[in-house]
C-alpha cells in the first residue's frame, strides 16, 4: 500500500483556500498595501522596519536550515516552537471527536495536551523497560482511526534514541498515517544521526527538531519540522500569515550562521555530562542511571520526591520523574555549566546525607 497525504487530512483543510498577505504580492518600494505604520517603532532596537511584516515564507532562514539538515527548502517549515508544529500536524490530520493518535510513554506531554485540546483520542503502545520501541505491538494497535504515531528520540524523558532500524520499520509498515519523529535533542546524539535523511523514501515521514536544546535558543521559540513538499505545503496554508516574528528570525539566522559554536557548545555540554554522571556513580543513594543520548541525565535515586523538593526550595531545580511509565523514583537532571553542576551535585549529597 503505498502512502496517501491526501487521504489523511481533513477534507475542508484539503480544499482550503489560504489568506494571502500582502507580502506574498511584494515586499519592496514603498509600501502602503499593509495598512503598516510608516513612522515606525516607538523605540530604536537592533532590528530595523518592526513596524513591517516579516516575510512570511522565512526563506533565508528556511534555505539555512535547509543546507544544516542537507535537506531543499520546500522541506522545512518553521514555526513558533516546535510545538505549533505539533498542534498543527493534529489540525490538518485529525477529525475532532473520530480520530487518534498514537503515543509511546513514556514521552513528551505536549502529544497528549495537543491531542486533548483537538478533540483526538490517544492510543498508548508503551515502550519496553529499556525504552526501546515495540513495533509488532504498535503496528497491532494501529486502527483505521489512528492517523499520527508519534514517537520521541532522542527521549523526553527518556534521554535514548529509538534504534534506527525499528523507526524503518515502522515507516515501512505504517502506510495509513504519518510517523513523526521528535528530534528535539539528537545533535547531542553521538551514535545516531537525524532521520531527515530518510525523507526522500518516506513520504509518510515527518521529523520535527527545534532551536530550544542544542542552540540554546529556547527563548527566540523557533521549531522546524522536515516532510515531504506536499507536508510542508499544507501546513503553510493553515498558519498564520506572519506566524515567526522578525526578532525570533534575525536571531535564528544568526544563529544558524554558527554552527560551529553550537558544535562547542554541545561538546561541553557532552563532557560536563561525564563529570556528572561519574559523580553520581559514586553515591549510595542513586540506584540507575540510564543511558543517554541528550542533555539531560534520568536518574534513579531513593527519596526522589522528596529530594527534588528539598533541592527546589533550597535553589536547585531538577525534575522529578517518578509518575512516568517506567521511570519510578526517577529524576531528570539537566546538564548545566560545570558550575551548576557542581553547586547541584553539593545539595545533592548534602540532602541524600540528611534523608539516609
Amino acid at each position: 500500500m503505498t502512502f496517501d497525504l491526501r487521504s489523511l487530512l481533513r477534507p475542508n483543510v484539503r480544499d482550503l483556500k489560504p489568506y494571502r498577505c500582502a507580502r506574498d504580492d511584494y515586499d519592496t518600494g514603498i509600501l502602503l498595501d499593509a495598512n503598516e505604520n510608516s513612522f515606525g517603532a516607538p523605540m530604536k532596537t537592533e532590528v530595523p522596519e518592526l513596524n513591517r511584516y516579516p516575510d512570511p515564507h522565512q526563506s533565508e532562514l528556511r534555505s539555512l536550515i535547509a543546507d544544516f539538515r542537507g535537506v531543499q527548502s520546500e522541506n522545512v517549515f518553521v514555526g513558533v516552537g516546535s510545538d505549533e508544529a505539533i498542534d498543527l500536524l493534529m489540525r490538518v490530520i485529525g477529525t475532532p471527536g473520530t480520530d487518534k493518535l498514537m503515543t509511546t510513554p513514556p514521552t513528551y506531554g505536549m502529544y497528549k495536551v495537543c491531542a486533548n485540546i483537538n478533540d483526538l483520542q490517544v492510543v498508548s503502545a508503551p515502550l519496553t523497560p529499556t525504552f526501546e520501541l515495540r513495533v509488532d505491538e504498535m503496528l497491532a494497535a494501529v486502527t483505521p482511526e489512528v492517523k499520527l504515531i508519534f514517537v520521541c528520540s532522542p527521549g523526553n524523558p527518556t534521554a535514548v534514541c529509538c534504534k534506527r532500524e525499528n523507526i524503518i520499520k515502522l515507516l515501512k509498515a505504517y502506510t495509513t498515517g504519518l510517523v513523526v519523529v521528535d528530534e528535539a535533542y539528537i545533535d547531542f546524539a553521538k551514535d545516531q544521526k537525524s532521520c531527515c535523511d530518510l525523507l526522500a523514501d518516506y513520504p509518510n515521514l515527518v521529523v520535527l527538531q527545534t532551536l530550544s536544546k542544542s542552540f540554546g535558543l529556547a527563548g527566540i521559540r523557533l521549531g522546524m519540522l522536515f516532510g515531504s513538499e506536499e507536508i510542508v505545503s499544507t501546513l503553510n496554508k493553515v498558519k498564520a500569515p506572519y506566524n515567526v516574528n522578525k526578532l525570533t528570525s534575525k536571531v535564528a539566522i544568526e544563529g544558524m550562521k554558527n554552527i560551529d559554536q553550537m558544535k562547542a557548545h554541545v561538546r561541553a555540554t557532552l563532557e560536563q555530562r561525564d563529570v556528572v554522571t561519574a559523580a553520581l556513580q559514586q553515591m549510595e543513594t542513586v540506584r540507575k542511571i540510564h543511558p543517554t543520548d541528550a542533555n539531560f541525565l534520568l536518574v534513579q535515586i531513593d527519596h526522589s520526591l522528596e529530594v527534588y523538593k528539598r533541592m527546589a526550595d533550597r535553589g536547585v531545580v531538577i525534575r522529578y520523574r517518578g509518575d512516568q511509565t517506567h521511570c519510578d523514583d526517577c529524576v531528570r537532571i539537566t546538564i548545566g555549566t560545570a558550575d551548576e553542576n557542581e553547586k547541584m551535585l553539593s545539595l545533592l549529597r548534602e540532602i541524600a546525607a540528611e534523608l539516609s
